[in-house]
């Protein structure tokens, strides 16, 4: 099993920024992918962005040049940094881990942090 617990987010301006931090416990993440995902108001849980074990990262177009994800295998912590923030970015993020490659599903994924709000004001 693999607990995540995230930590960061808030209230913040648009243009602003945010990071958050999700990290592991009950297992190593070496072999895991990890991905953030979002939902916002009435919407879907949509992919935001994806890591593997190599340090490859994917991200969804909408994030593109704004967000970065990285991660400390050391620490088994994986991080999100958020710059350039639009209202659009409201919702509750989630970390998302998983063995093997990333995905964009979140079926795909078999341990989810509890989610952390994110409000983006204009």
């Amino acid at each position: 099993q693999v607990q995540l617990v995230e930590s960061g987010g808030g209230l913040v301006q648009a243009g602003g920024s945010l990071r958050f931090s999700c990290a592991a416990s009950g297992r190593t993440l070496s072999g895991y992918a990890m991905g953030w995902f979002r939902q916002g108001p009435g919407k879907g849980r949509e992919f935001v962005c994806g890591i593997n074990s190599g340090a490859s990262t994917y991200m969804a177009d909408s994030v593109k040049g704004r967000f970065t994800i990285s991660r400390d295998n050391a620490k088994n912590t994986v991080y999100l940094q958020m710059n350039s923030l639009k209202p659009g970015d409201t919702a509750v993020y989630y970390c998302a881990a998983r063995y093997g490659s990333i995905w964009t599903s979140p079926g795909q994924y078999d341990y989810w942090g509890q989610g952390t709000q994110v409000t983006v004001s204009s």
